[in-house]
């Protein structure tokens, strides 16, 4: 114990000493910057902004930088196609040389969804689920019935629709709800001498509808063409129908 004690103090012990500790410290430097340039420490680039861009450029911009990039698409209604929508990793984060960026572009094609089943919902119930599924809400018209502002019909591009049947994402569905008065009786007008449109506005405003359209003689200007008769026609037994109800028309040449 006495020697260990004695060799402690001597200079060769402290020579020894301070060149281990040189070598530890000199093998983590090497260790250190090796390790950095093995990993390229700070040899990188921002990532530009991408966003917005057409697809075209923002390739030519990726590439030009050394930038690996790819792509996937979506689908983004009221955005113009062949735009970058989003990108990873996101503008100005500082990235190696070779990084892969991805980008997604928004598609022009609409992809197609099954439309639910609204029918017999109430017009709110059926708006939420229409916006959930990607559609817009259209047109809503009335028709008797006593449950009010409920789904009874479905129409698409004029056409009713069924519950499962493909439309494209984004299309504008019209809904025919009940008006909540049933039979109730309105005064049927008198449309003798009124265009087409003229009738139209009529009816709407008597919550009636336009049956069928019949034509008599060659019809030369169908907006100018005068209703000459309709069915039923307003007479002292016929002055009031019920909500709804269909009225026929017949078209001739404006005298």
């Amino acid at each position: 114990m006495g020697n260990l004690t004695e060799y402690l103090k001597t200079k060769s012990f402290r020579r020894n000493l301070i060149a281990a500790i040189c070598t530890f410290f000199g093998l983590l430097l090497i260790a250190f910057f090796s390790l950095r340039y093995y990993t390229k420490h700070g040899d990188g680039l921002n990532v530009p902004n991408l966003k917005g861009l057409k697809i075209e450029d923002a390739i030519s911009k990726l590439e030009g930088l050394g930038l690996r990039y790819e792509i996937d698409s979506v689908y983004i209604q009221d955005q113009p196609p062949g735009i970058v929508t989003d990108q990873d990793p996101d503008p100005e984060t500082f990235v190696k040389d070779n990084r892969t960026i991805y980008l997604t572009v928004n598609t022009n094609q609409a992809p197609n969804v099954r439309f639910p089943d609204i029918e017999m919902k109430s017009l709110r119930e059926a708006k939420s689920i229409i916006e959930s599924y990607g559609l817009k809400l259209g047109d809503t018209t009335y028709k008797p019935d006593v449950a009010r502002d409920v789904v009874l019909e479905v129409l698409f591009g004029g056409q009713q629709i069924r519950p499962g049947e493909s439309l494209p994402k984004g299309s504008r569905i019209s809904l025919v709800l009940g008006d909540g008065r049933g039979s109730e009786e309105v005064e049927l007008p008198n449309l003798t001498g009124l265009t087409i449109d003229e009738a139209k506005f009529s009816l709407k405003g008597a919550m009636l509808t336009i049956g069928s359209i019949t034509y008599e003689g060659t019809i030369t200007d169908t907006a100018n063409a005068v209703i000459i008769s309709q069915f039923p026609l307003v007479a002292d037994s016929v002055t009031k129908v019920r909500i709804g109800t269909p009225i026929n028309l017949t078209l001739a040449n404006k005298p």
